[in-house]
């Protein structure tokens, strides 16, 4: 999948009681919502993610989180952000895939959402479309990412391209309005 075949679309979800691990219960409510799994794992990365899974997250997957979350943290920086670049801020929601490959056959997870705005694009495949990632809540930071049992360097990418809407929400709102909704355009990495 090329960088430009990256999707990912945000959903903001309001604050609401926090259970295990700070999970929100409205964020995992959407994360089953859009997803149609249940995330009866909950565990934290060696960094201090939580993690929430439909399945329990692999020690690979764990260490991908923490290396997509760190490559995050370090580039806002280098933008002179400073705002939600703690391991401990995310939740990220480990999702089954509805796709392994891509339309060229190659491992790609993905998970069908509805085309919403999308609707008529390259992306729409008949009212659903692929994505890698989705954000769930702004507040507490949240996304949802499919389950991968190989190319974990895949699973870094976009826990950081998720995470890139986050960082961006909490330090640059311009920036983040004009990059939140890849229906006109752009892609992944937003930060350089």
């Amino acid at each position: 999948m090329k960088i430009a075949q990256f999707v990912s679309t945000g959903v903001l979800v309001a604050v609401a009681t926090l259970g295990s691990f700070g999970q929100n219960q409205r964020t995992l409510a959407q994360a089953e919502k859009v997803s149609g799994d249940k995330f009866t794992f909950t565990s934290r990365t060696p960094k201090g993610a939580n993690v929430y899974g439909a399945k329990k997250p692999s020690a690979d997957s764990l260490k991908a989180i923490d290396k997509g979350l760190a490559d995050l943290f370090a580039v806002a920086r280098k933008n002179n952000y400073r705002s939600r670049l703690n391991f401990s801020d995310y939740g990220i929601y480990i999702g089954k895939p509805d796709r392994q490959n891509d339309g060229d056959g190659k491992y790609s997870p993905a998970i069908a959402i509805g085309t919403a705005q999308y609707a008529g694009s390259i992306f729409d495949k008949g009212g659903y479309m692929y994505v890698a990632g989705l954000v769930l809540s702004h507040e507490p930071c949240a996304f949802l990412v499919p389950e991968h049992s190989k190319n974990f360097n895949a699973l870094s990418d976009y826990v950081r391209y998720e995470g890139e809407h986050l960082v961006l929400y909490h330090n640059d709102r311009r920036r983040y309005s004009a990059t939140a909704d890849h229906s006109r355009g752009g892609s992944h990495p937003i930060l350089q």
